[in-house]
């Protein structure tokens, strides 16, 4: 049982007109190869033009954020916001893989949290609601879900390299991961990671790779060491 798509709404402040697209855009593969589908009903099509809007929009905001940036730090900048664990991490703030269409076999496998699945999903709700409201409206949902509190969007997604500088600008020792426990079958693994410094814990985190989860339990470290958050 899927569920309401009218909780989505509410959550982005977008109320479709084209319910199809809107369905379209959660439709996973997976899904319409499980039921024997048109293979064009599933979102890649949509997901292909959101990636297109989201370009032209991310371009644009950076543009006018960083006058003084030269053409290859935007692109560098870009490149980190727009990325699919970034695009992922913003999808899990309006719970978008608890909406998604997936087959059986996609979603006992933990697809609802997979990365590329939920980060293609974000594209193609741009480009339906692209598609059902026109640009101002798909620019609107960018600015408010891809782009709002970028400084820590970048510091979730550099977060190993930033602290690793922070630790040696500080001639400390370097950073350690330990893996504190690793859960479930070989297709649907979580990990849990903790950051050390001088065998202190600074941050803990979980995730569907190891690397995952040293990134996140690297970003708590950076919020500690920077006393935004105690641990």
């Amino acid at each position: 049982m899927y569920r309401d798509l009218s909780g989505l709404e509410q959550r982005i402040g977008y109320r479709f007109q084209d319910r199809t697209l809107f369905v379209k855009a959660l439709t996973h593969s997976s899904y319409v190869n499980e039921h024997k589908m048109d293979k064009l009903q599933c979102n890649e099509r949509l997901e292909f033009l959101g990636d297109a809007v989201l370009e032209i929009v991310s371009s644009e905001f950076l543009y006018e954020k960083f006058p003084e940036k030269p053409e290859g730090e935007l692109t560098r900048i870009r490149a980190s916001m727009v990325c699919e664990p970034t695009l992922a991490f913003c999808a899990d703030g309006i719970e978008l893989g608890s909406y998604l269409r997936l087959g059986r076999g996609e979603d006992s496998t933990g697809g609802r949290q997979r990365h590329s699945v939920v980060s293609d999903a974000m594209e193609a709700l741009i480009g339906a609601i692209y598609l059902d409201g026109g640009f101002a409206n798909a620019k609107e949902f960018i600015h408010s879900f891809v782009l709002n509190d970028m400084e820590h969007k970048q510091l979730f997604y550099d977060s190993k390299t930033i602290l690793q500088e922070m630790v040696q600008a500080e001639a400390r020792h370097n950073v350690e991961y330990l893996l504190l426990k690793e859960e479930g079958p070989d297709h649907n693994k979580t990990f849990e990671v903790s950051a050390l410094l001088d065998g202190r814990e600074i941050g803990r985190g979980s995730g569907r790779t190891k690397k995952a989860a040293e990134q996140v339990a690297a970003y708590h470290g950076i919020l500690l060491l920077r006393g935004e958050v105690c641990i």
